[in-house]
């Protein structure tokens, strides 16, 4: 669904463990790696996408996980002129999220990767409330800073500190077999 303004409407998901790092997925077969997200279908809420793309994209179900927040507005990032896909019929310009911090009450064994046909990740981390920001590709920056930062203070009410900027504590895991 493409607004008339051009945007696509869409769900970002801050999936923080008990220490708040958060999970940073890596696309499949792309040296890219990226929060969970994914648009929102005709006569979706935002917070049911949000547990629909949960589960396609990482596995995990609602009782997996305690929602902390989520953005007060949406969040809009434009799509760079060359990366667009030309169709007469359409007036895409970008992605308009509303962004979702939750708190992993499950196990990180919880996770998979594989639980749809078509994975999107094909391997996964936490990482450092921040480290995300600098790693995401240029024209989510600004999105992903914004959407951090609006929901980090939920973080301490929910018994965890507010990181500050650091570098990578990365354990990677490779796709899981369901």
């Amino acid at each position: 669904m493409i607004d008339r303004d051009g945007y696509r409407a869409n769900v970002g998901i801050i999936l923080c463990n008990a220490r708040g790092e958060v999970f940073w997925g890596k696309r499949v077969r792309q040296h890219s790696w990226q929060f969970p997200q994914g648009g929102i279908k005709r006569g979706e809420s935002p917070e049911q996408a949000m547990y629909r793309e949960l589960h396609e994209e990482v596995g995990l179900l609602p009782q997996h996980v305690r929602v902390l927040g989520r953005t007060r507005e949406w969040l809009r990032y434009d799509v760079p002129e060359q990366w667009l896909r030309r169709d007469s019929r359409s007036n895409y310009r970008g992605q308009k999220q509303i962004w979702y911090l939750l708190r992993l009450v499950g196990r990180d064994n919880d996770v998979c990767l594989r639980a749809t046909e078509k994975p999107e990740f094909d391997a996964w981390c936490w990482s450092e409330y921040w480290s995300p920001v600098d790693a995401v590709i240029e024209f989510k920056r600004e999105v992903y800073r914004t959407a951090l930062g609006e929901l980090r203070h939920l973080l301490a009410a929910a018994g965890r500190p507010q990181a500050q900027a650091s570098g990578w504590r990365s354990r990677d895991r490779a796709a899981e077999a369901s």
